[in-house]
């Protein structure tokens, strides 16, 4: 992972940034029978390329230039998706490092021919890397939180990435300790 730009007591960060509402973004698509499981509902591969188009969206908004999936976590399906379903993808940035991002997506879904409100169907958290024309990673400008929400999705970012830097840590020491060990993976 990258490191990550320094941040004021505001919440937001002493370098020039964009604000979160500068690459937010919402993907909407009606679900046809071509995207059903065998349950006769929408698969959950459909709704997570949705997500990740979504979320790729926004980080090439915000970096300015392409940016590719890192990682996808924390992905919660809540309510089933169905055929005649409009779906709305909705995503933002919450936190920036030195070269990564974190989207955060949520998922609604409503009938397309009632007018009831949608249901939130799904939730995502993805880190995207901003990379050059060469694949290697470039610098992003920090996201500048704007409302109270979003200084708590930045402050909720910065848990998981504690977590997913731990996690990956953890694994690592556990294989090099099992190949000091002699065991082969």
């Amino acid at each position: 992972m990258t490191e990550q730009a320094p941040v004021a007591e505001s919440g937001t960060t002493d370098i020039p940034g964009k604000p979160t509402s500068a690459s937010r973004t919402t993907l909407s698509h009606i679900m046809t029978h071509h995207d059903t499981n065998l349950l006769g509902t929408v698969h959950g591969g459909v709704i997570m390329k949705l997500v990740d188009d979504a979320a790729g969206a926004v980080a090439g908004r915000h970096s300015g230039g392409p940016a590719v999936t890192a990682s996808m976590d924390e992905m919660a399906f809540l309510e089933p998706v169905r055929v005649g379903d409009l779906v709305h993808v909705k995503a933002q940035v919450n936190w920036t490092g030195r070269t990564s991002m974190e989207v955060g997506v949520k998922v609604l879904a409503e009938r397309w021919n009632e007018s009831a409100p949608p249901t939130h169907v799904g939730s995502a958290y993805l880190v995207f890397a901003a990379v050059d024309a060469d694949g290697k990673p470039r610098p992003v400008l920090p996201v500048l939180p704007e409302t109270e929400q979003d200084k708590r999705r930045y402050q909720e970012a910065q848990i998981r990435r504690t977590h997913r830097l731990a996690r990956r840590r953890a694994i690592m020491e556990l294989r090099e300790r099992r190949a000091a060990e002699g065991f082969e993976d």
